[in-house]
């Protein structure tokens, strides 16, 4: 047998044999016992979407009925081992983990910091607002967004109805970068642990990710601010928003807007 096709369809016959499936050749013809019909040729493929780790039928429905953006990213770090010797896992109120940030030691950025920044506002705060690190005014003063960058974040807060002093708010490090640069990332890692304890006290319903630093430290991305927007992303569950950090909206009021839209679903998603 010499003919290419015969030798093919010798082959084919064989695996049908075998337990392989029936083939439809393009003559019409087939391959495999005569009683069984041909398959019809399946419809081409459609290409998913690519799937987020949040983003399931029920949350798409859910979410799109309500008109609210579609899910992003979801990350859900280890609590329990992050400090395995260390008092912050025993740390049981907001105050407890002020203590121990105003003790620490771990990182560089203590060698400068007048204050240490823990963050302030109620235990039990439906919304927790997440900066990048303290200012100057906030280094001087040990307290969170306080310079010009402040005095916005509260008007934006008042907007939607939510006075500051209902509100969480800290940063992702508690002492200040020399200069205002963006914490490195041995300064994050050292002082992460701080503010996952904190959002495991307050068990909020709804997180505000101010600035590219916050949302990348909440979400474990290097996604960008942009391609971070318009989506409900999750930490631990709690969804968490992502928008533009105050101190960006004074060098660049072109993006008030967006953060205006941005902090708008923050407070519907709050109950």
């Amino acid at each position: 047998m010499t003919d290419g096709r015969a030798l093919a369809r010798e082959f084919l016959t064989q695996q049908r044999l075998l337990g392989g499936d029936t083939v439809v050749l393009t003559d019409g013809g087939t391959v495999g016992p005569s009683h069984q019909a041909p398959r019809p040729a399946a419809p081409p493929a459609t290409p998913a979407a690519p799937a987020t780790p949040s983003d399931g039928p029920t949350v798409r429905a859910s979410t799109a009925a309500a008109g609210l953006p579609p899910a992003g990213i979801s990350y859900d770090p280890p609590g329990g081992d992050l400090f395995s010797a260390d008092p912050l896992q025993q740390a049981a109120s907001l105050d407890a983990v002020g203590s121990l940030v105003a003790a620490c030691t771990k990182c560089r950025l203590c060698e400068g910091r007048a204050h240490t920044v823990p963050g302030e506002g109620p235990g039990d705060a439906r919304l927790v607002v997440v900066g990048e690190g303290p200012g100057r005014v906030e280094d001087q003063t040990g307290r969170p967004f306080v310079g010009q960058a402040g005095e916005l974040l509260t008007k934006i807060l008042s907007a939607i109805e939510l006075p500051r002093e209902r509100v969480f708010i800290c940063n992702v490090v508690k002492c200040r970068p020399p200069e205002n640069r963006l914490p490195q990332f041995d300064e994050i890692a050292a002082c992460v642990p701080y503010l996952f304890r904190q959002i495991d006290l307050v068990k909020p319903q709804v997180i505000l990710a101010m600035g590219g630093t916050a949302a990348q430290t909440l979400l474990n991305t290097k996604q960008s601010l942009g391609a971070l927007r318009n989506q409900i992303h999750r930490f631990r569950g709690i969804p968490v928003i992502v928008t533009y950090h105050p101190a960006a909206l004074l060098r660049n009021p072109n993006w008030k807007k967006p953060t205006w839209d941005d902090v708008r679903i923050a407070r519907r998603l709050l109950v």
